[in-house]
């Protein structure tokens, strides 16, 4: 019986592998060019070009294709004691497909190319708004999270573009996210058998930087009990070594506003934004005078989140330390260091109208600002300084960096931390906060195809790749990572189709379907 199943598929793969021989040897030549060709696109901008077509003998075709198209991709490494559950899971998602209509119009009448013509296909692609509701089918505790799951994310992790004038993007090799126009020349199989199924005979594709407009979003909420944010934090603070009480020094920040990034950004023009801290001081006693303030520091942690399942919730450290199939990768980047001591209190009496302290150069005016909450040790009706201190930030130029984002699959968050030091009758010390910190993007497009000055094009041979394992059929592993193409390998009959599916709990090295 095994036999008799051997020979019937050597059958049935006969007519491919015969095909696969014919044009193994002399496929035709696919070349994608674009005729406003840019380093980085974004929103309502327009990809149009052509695809060029050579052979140096005759060939004989059934379609031509021509796709703009996204994907994405993670693995997490399960490190467990169980060996039942360790390995690696992958995922896969093609969230993205835009197939270019009427390239039959362009077809040798009787589909053959010939030798030493050249055969010419336009297209004209736009990156959209937004992505289809039919590419977020699994369960979402919100809307929120779906709207997210809906925006079109960034170029992500393109580690393998070898484009010398993007900077490190801070992303593990367990995420990315790709974006590429795709050409595929195609033969049908025999249809003997039933319906034709058709198999590459070439193909090539076109890797595109995409950073798409992302508005700034609500703030977060930072009350829940699983918070990671420090919004406020209290110090006691003394007069000195085995001394007496001097106050309690409170350290309090909102949610600063989303820093704006530029889909095509120009040298000249630096990305910034500005934090305010809010002090208070309540003295121990009438007499006691507001600490000295040394410097305060700004750190950027630039968190990344993957997994290889579907989320149905936004990410959170402690999610992805508990749950396999999640994981984190984090960078933190030293934005300031700046001496705040001649910081500017403001003494308040609520039986007396408000004076000011001078103590040097005022930092920043505390008059139109909400004073922050008394301390737990605040006495009704004492005295009270309050002290606000503005922190300009602005983002390193070594670094590349992208909206805040969240995808099914991948989601990239930024966390502000500021760290306060004191500097009271030779007591050292400290205070630090964490505070959520947006990064949106404002799109320069004007939804044509009009060239970016100053855009630096890469060169072609570091773009254009070849893409048969993209239109392959694929099956996840758990075990070693395949090689990663532009999109990895994937049926493209469907578009766009869902995820790869994956059992959570398979053993080291079992293969498992895509579904």
């Amino acid at each position: 019986m095994a036999t008799t199943q051997h020979f019937a598929s050597s059958a049935n793969d006969a007519p491919m592998q015969k095909i696969r021989s014919l044009y193994q040897g002399n496929r035709p030549d696919v070349k994608i060019r674009l005729n406003r060709e840019r380093s980085v696109y974004t929103t309502l901008d327009q990809l149009d070009g052509v695809v060029t077509i050579t052979c140096t003998s005759d060939i004989s075709f059934d379609d031509v294709e021509i796709e703009f198209v996204g994907t994405s991709r993670t693995f997490v490494e399960r490190l467990t004691t169980a060996a039942a559950i360790s390995g690696r899971s992958e995922a896969f998602h093609q969230f993205l497909k835009l197939q270019q209509p009427d390239c039959r119009e362009q077809y040798p009448a009787d589909r053959v190319f010939r030798a030493g013509q050249k055969y010419e296909f336009p297209f004209v692609f736009v990156v959209p708004q937004h992505l289809l509701p039919r590419v977020c089918q699994h369960k979402a505790v919100s809307l929120a999270v779906r709207d997210a799951h809906l925006q079109l994310p960034p170029t992500f992790g393109d580690q393998e573009h070898e484009d010398s004038t993007v900077s490190d993007d801070m992303v593990p090799e367990m995420a990315s996210i790709r974006y590429g126009v795709f050409a595929r020349v195609s033969k049908n199989k025999d249809a003997a058998e039933g319906e034709a199924k058709p198999i590459t005979i070439a193909s090539k594709a076109k890797r595109l930087r995409v950073i798409p407009a992302h508005d700034e979003q609500p703030p977060l909420d930072v009350d829940g009990k699983d918070s990671e944010y420090t919004m406020r934090k209290e110090r006691s603070i003394r007069k000195g070594v085995l001394k007496g009480k001097l106050g309690t020094l409170v350290m309090d920040a909102n949610q600063p506003p989303s820093m704006v990034l530029q889909s095509h950004p120009t040298s000249d023009k630096q990305t910034t934004s500005r934090a305010t801290i809010q002090l208070r001081f309540d003295p121990a006693d009438s007499s006691c005078p507001p600490p000295r303030i040394g410097s305060l520091t700004s750190r950027l942690k630039v968190c990344t989140y993957f997994s290889s399942t579907a989320r149905h919730t936004f990410p959170t450290k402690s999610s992805a330390i508990t749950d396999l199939s999640q994981g984190m990768h984090s960078e933190q980047i030293n934005l300031s260091s700046r001496c705040m001591a001649a910081v500017e209190w403001t003494k308040h009496d609520p039986k007396k109208a408000p004076s000011r302290r001078d103590s040097g150069m005022s930092i920043s005016s505390t008059s139109m600002l909400p004073h922050p909450e008394p301390s737990s040790t605040y006495k009704a009706g004492s005295p009270y300084y309050v002290a606000a201190l503005t922190v300009p930030l602005t983002l390193p130029s070594n670094k590349s960096f992208v909206p805040t984002f969240h995808s099914c699959l991948v989601s990239r968050i930024y966390q502000l931390k500021f760290e306060l030091g004191l500097q009271t009758a030779g007591l050292g010390g400290t205070l630090d906060l964490k505070v959520p910190f947006q990064l949106s993007c404002e799109s320069t497009s004007n939804g044509d195809a009009s060239p970016r000055r100053g855009s630096v094009v890469t060169p072609a041979a570091n773009e254009e790749e070849s893409v048969d394992a993209y239109f392959a059929p694929r099956d996840v592993t758990n075990g070693p990572a395949p090689a990663y193409g532009l999109a990895g390998g994937v049926d493209m009959e469907d578009a766009p189709p869902g995820y790869s599916s994956f059992a959570p709990m398979r053993a080291f090295g079992t293969t498992l379907p895509v579904y």
